[in-house]
């Protein structure tokens, strides 16, 4: 991970205050962005946090197809496409997706003409993947920029996991277990942000600014 010398050890990653401002005219530099983490940190609720601070057309979000069920509140086609195993495993076969990974005992994968559009809309491609498809991607295109989510502890991420109620016991244990695993592949990520509770909006603005200060390095060659 490349140490990021606005980090502050007692919250989160990132100081707004001392960040650039995003400018409308900014010259495009379209960026894979991956923002990744364990199951139950938040993902789903910083990706629609970010939603609602606007960026539109800069930013793009590709949906990750799943053949997990759907839950109550998700919506085909916005949070996930769902889809079965024997469709999603023909995508993979087929060459249509840039990551397909089995996790938790379901399949997610990410659509590879969804990300090369984006790109070539000169849009940021935002990529809301698990740590497994963080890892292939980057391992396939280097410059994709990554971003990992880390809770305030483990034992608030493993209270979130029971509070959703969307596992079963044998479910949870295993989501518990694998959290462990992933929370120590943060060093791999070119920056960490911590979800602290009750701030998904500073969140998002962390994140936000992290693609600003990169946008304004200079171009990624970015080949999907």
């Amino acid at each position: 991970m490349t140490a990021n010398p606005l980090d502050r050890s007692g919250g989160d990653a990132w100081a707004a205050d001392r960040a650039p401002a995003i400018e409308a005219s900014d010259p495009p530099n379209p960026m894979l962005v991956i923002i990744s983490g364990p199951s139950g940190v938040g993902k789903d609720t910083i990706i629609e946090a970010l939603q609602r601070r606007g960026h539109l057309p800069a930013y793009h979000y590709v949906v990750t197809c799943t053949t997990r069920p759907r839950r109550a509140n998700e919506i085909d086609g916005v949070s996930y496409k769902f889809v079965s195993v024997s469709a999603f495993l023909a995508m993979r076969d087929a060459g249509e997706l840039l990551e397909a990974n089995e996790v938790h005992g379901n399949w997610y994968g990410t659509p590879r003409a969804g990300v090369r559009d984006a790109l070539a809309r000169g849009q940021h491609a935002i990529l809301k993947i698990d740590v497994q498809g963080a890892e292939v991607v980057k391992r396939l295109v280097p410059a994709a920029l990554l971003i990992f989510v880390l809770p305030p502890s483990l034992e608030t991420l493993v209270e979130h996991l029971k509070a959703r109620r969307t596992e079963s016991a044998e479910q949870l244990e295993i989501r518990q277990r694998n959290a462990a695993l992933e929370l120590a592949r943060k060093d791999d990520y070119d920056y960490v942000v911590v979800n602290q509770e009750n701030r998904v909006d500073a969140t998002a603005e962390n994140i936000e600014q992290i693609i600003s200060q990169e946008e304004r390095r200079g171009p990624r060659q970015v080949t999907v």
